[in-house]
């Protein structure tokens, strides 16, 4: 079970830290992802970790700006988002996967957590 938190109304150019608190299997088996999904729009890869934390992926749009990270012992997963950009408003998602960090591999999703970047 994965849940999201953090999100909130902001302005362009703010810093938001999203966490996902994620229960009932071993965390550090799984890849852990972030995903986002505006208004009308289709749902987006944003970020994704490996299991030990040793190798990060991002969306073009969001590198050099947010930043995934992980805590094993904690079983929690973050997105730090810097430099936010109205774009950047959607419901985030986080999300698991126990095979590879492909879009599709990632089959535990949880409820997400609205971000809204004001201009």
């Amino acid at each position: 079970q994965l849940q999201a938190s953090g999100g909130g109304l902001v302005q362009a150019g703010d810093s938001l830290r999203l966490s996902c608190a994620a229960s009932g299997g071993i965390f550090r088996n799984y890849a852990m992802g972030w995903f986002r999904q505006a208004p009308g729009k289709e749902r987006e890869f944003v970020a994704a970790i490996t299991r030990g934390g040793s190798n990060r992926n991002y969306l073009d749009s969001v590198k050099g700006r947010f930043t995934i990270s992980r805590d094993n012992a904690k079983n929690m997963v973050y997105l730090q988002m810097n430099s936010l950009k109205p774009e950047d408003t959607a419901v985030y998602l986080c999300a698991a996967s126990s095979k590879g960090w492909s879009f599709g591999d990632f089959a535990s999703w949880g409820q997400g957590t609205l971000v809204t970047v004001s201009s």
